[in-house]
């Protein structure tokens, strides 16, 4: 019988492996997988700084701005100073950034259209409420273990 963590690693790697190939079958563009979460998440936020992109995604900075960087020579975000502290750094999408975002978020509806295609709609209503009520449940987890521990995860 399968465990529910063993159920959670299938399912994020076969959704991983979608997310990964979505780049290059869909917008032509060089993007990694963690750039166009940190794109997703520039658009989700607004204006971001730096450093709460990459508390959201659970990356080291270094890492982040690596990908910042990246991003930014490509011409799909833009980094500027905050006007409310000089230390801070803001990001934002191009049109550039947008029209590609735009892409990766056309080819997944398609591919998750694809996926529930073989539910009914009250299956799909069920997966959609209970995804809602699991990223609610690990995000009280994860603030739970932040404040007890300072990790969710098995190691520091």
């Amino acid at each position: 019988m399968e465990s529910v963590r063993e159920k959670l690693q299938i399912f994020a790697r076969r959704f991983g492996l979608l997310n990964a190939a979505c780049c290059d079958e869909c917008c032509g563009e060089q993007v990694s997988l963690a750039q166009s979460h940190i794109l997703f998440e520039i658009r989700r936020s607004g204006a971001p700084s730096m450093q709460q992109v990459a508390e959201e995604l659970g990356m080291d900075v270094t890492t982040f701005s690596r990908q910042a960087k990246g991003l930014d020579a490509k011409g799909l975000i833009v980094r500027k100073v905050s006007p409310d502290d000089r230390r801070v750094t803001l990001l934002g999408l191009t049109d550039a950034g947008a029209d590609v975002l735009a892409r990766i978020d056309s080819y997944m509806t398609g591919r998750i259209d694809q996926i529930f295609a073989s539910m009914t709609d009250f299956e799909r209503e069920t997966v959609v409420r209970s995804l809602g009520l699991l990223n609610e449940a690990v995000a009280k987890a994860g603030q739970v273990a932040v404040q007890r521990e300072g990790v969710i995860a098995c190691c520091k």
